[in-house]
């Protein structure tokens, strides 16, 4: 029988693996400073976590594990954007709405408790320098997102018009906080007709017509956030939006959150967590 001539062994040259850069995440057991009731609906809750949680900001949210009571037991953590973040008191605050049985047990806890809280997570929102005038619009909870986004402009000298939107006046949050940071506050409700899609695009054109707007952000709403997207092609004003999303893992491998986003080639399927969850407002679509 005859055999194959033997065959040399080829030298292949393998490329060093460069090590990725650090994940700059981490699972805290944070303090429960205070738990409070801010209306009939949402809780402001404030947790002492130092560290890696001091560098959130505006935009990012925590995967934040939520007790169990006598009716419920959460098995996955919730996601909550970042409210405010106070590295002076090593302190991080959160405002969230009471829907499910994740929030009713996070509404269970009193000063003393702790929780673990995982981040800080995901992309937050980007100012260009060059911008002199952003306009805001949430509703509800998105109010929360937005709230430091008015602040980090402020400091940078950007203006700030923020359009606050809520079933009635005793469901708008935060109209102090923005106020404080210098943003002029305008408030429409259901209650008196004004939150009506229509009236906020008569407010913005005026806006835009006697001021203009470099950017427009949003968060809490899919009708604000399709009329402000419709807005800001037509006057081409760039825009972003923070995405609400049900969650596992935060970190991007669960694959949980995967929504649709318009891509130069189409639609393209991308995960809120890592990717966002905060957008370019032109690739956002409805939910």
């Amino acid at each position: 029988m005859l055999s194959a001539p033997p065959v040399e062994a080829e030298t292949v040259e393998v490329a060093p693996i460069e090590a990725s850069p650090a994940f700059d995440v981490a699972d805290t057991q944070a303090l429960v400073m205070s738990n409070t009731a801010v209306n009939g609906e949402y809780f402001h809750l404030t947790l002492a976590a130092a560290g890696l949680a001091m560098n959130a900001k505006a935009g990012q949210f925590f995967n934040i594990a939520c007790p169990a009571t006598d009716k419920d037991l959460p098995y996955l953590r919730r996601p909550m954007s970042v409210y405010r973040v106070v590295p002076s008191k090593g302190e991080i605050e959160f405002l969230y709405k009471v829907t499910g049985a994740g929030t009713r047990g996070l509404a269970t806890l009193r000063a003393g408790d702790s929780t673990a809280v995982l981040g800080p997570l995901g992309n937050g929102f980007e100012l260009n320098p060059r911008w002199k005038n952003i306009v805001v619009v949430g509703r509800g909870v998105g109010l929360a997102t937005l709230a430091p986004l008015a602040e980090m402009a402020a400091e940078r000298g950007i203006k700030v018009t923020a359009i606050l939107s809520a079933r009635s006046r005793g469901l708008v949050m935060s109209v102090e906080r923005f106020a404080a940071s210098g943003a002029r506050v305008e408030v429409v409700t259901d209650e008196d007709g004004s939150s009506d899609p229509d009236n906020v695009e008569r407010m913005l054109l005026r806006l835009i017509e006697k001021e203009g707007a470099d950017a427009f952000f949003t968060c809490g709403s899919n009708r604000l956030m399709l009329l402000l997207k419709r807005v800001g092609a037509t006057f081409q004003i760039q825009g972003q939006v923070a995405m609400e999303q049900q969650m596992a893992c935060g970190l991007g491998m669960c694959f949980c959150c995967v929504r649709n986003f318009s891509a130069p080639n189409g639609t393209e399927q991308r995960r809120v967590c890592v990717d966002g969850p905060v957008f370019p407002l032109s690739e956002a679509l409805s939910w």
